[in-house]
């Protein structure tokens, strides 16, 4: 009897596990770890991200992403990696300028296509501005810019100057300033408004005749795609205008020269 108890409990079958939960269930890794994040980001702003949450979503314990990530700051250095791998998988496929002149037209495609990546992680440049250091992706978007200039026929000189100029622009937003609560449009209490106007009359008429009320195409405060294209052809225009000056050549330069 005993004997035949044990073939039997040998013989019973376990509790079936839920159908393919073995067989796809995929392994941590830095790489996936990071793009979690990025969708947690997405999905509720960066200060939505904490192990907790992203454990959540990786449906893993919070202490084994610790294999993988460091700790917060690695985590952020990491998605801003992760979305400039995104940005330069965007802009890499375009055309590259078939004469000196067209170099302008060609880094503002680069420059519009980097923001149409950011518009779809409206979080991302806030923490841009907080990273201490480049990541390889973003040296390579920026090597990549610089090859237009190059072929416009700028010097090392005008190119510095203008990565200078562009500034956070060249990477597809404007860096604020400032982060006031209320922006512009946003409902203002009549006695604030009245006194900011008797104090600073200049800074309130401007204020009243602004309105951003395209949300998808703002980033931060009030770098909204009006504002931003606005700013870039100044920049770019006047770029240009140093370039000609300077007798740049008219043909597209040798990758073998300096």
């Amino acid at each position: 009897m005993r004997a035949n108890g044990s073939d039997q409990s040998r013989g019973t079958p376990a509790t079936p596990a839920a159908p393919g939960a073995a067989a796809t269930r995929v392994p941590l890794s830095r790489d996936r770890v990071l793009r979690a994040a990025v969708r947690v980001a997405d999905e509720g702003g960066i200060e939505a991200l904490t192990m907790r949450r992203l454990g959540d979503e990786l449906g893993a314990e919070a202490m084994s992403l610790y294999h993988h990530v460091a700790r917060k700051e690695d985590i952020l250095d990491g998605v801003v990696d992760v979305i400039a791998g995104e940005i330069n998988d965007a802009v890499e496929p375009l055309a590259a300028p078939g004469e000196a002149a067209a170099w302008k037209a060609a880094a503002r495609q680069r420059i519009l296509t980097a923001r149409e990546v950011l518009l779809r992680h409206p979080w991302a440049p806030a923490v841009f501005e907080t990273r201490a250091s480049a990541s390889p992706q973003i040296l390579r978007y920026f090597d990549g810019l610089l090859g237009l200039m190059r072929d416009g026929g700028f010097s090392w000189d005008l190119v510095h100057h203008a990565l200078h100029a562009l500034g956070s622009r060249a990477f597809g937003f404007s860096q604020e300033m400032f982060t006031p609560a209320g922006g512009p449009g946003d409902d203002v209490d009549a006695a604030a408004a009245e006194a900011m106007a008797a104090q600073f009359p200049n800074l309130a008429g401007m204020l009243a005749g602004i309105v951003h009320d395209d949300p998808e195409t703002t980033l931060g405060w009030c770098d909204d795609q009006e504002e931003f294209e606005f700013g870039l052809d100044v920049i770019l225009d006047g770029l240009d205008r140093l370039r000609v000056r300077a007798g740049a050549r008219e043909t597209p330069r040798a990758r073998s020269e300096d």
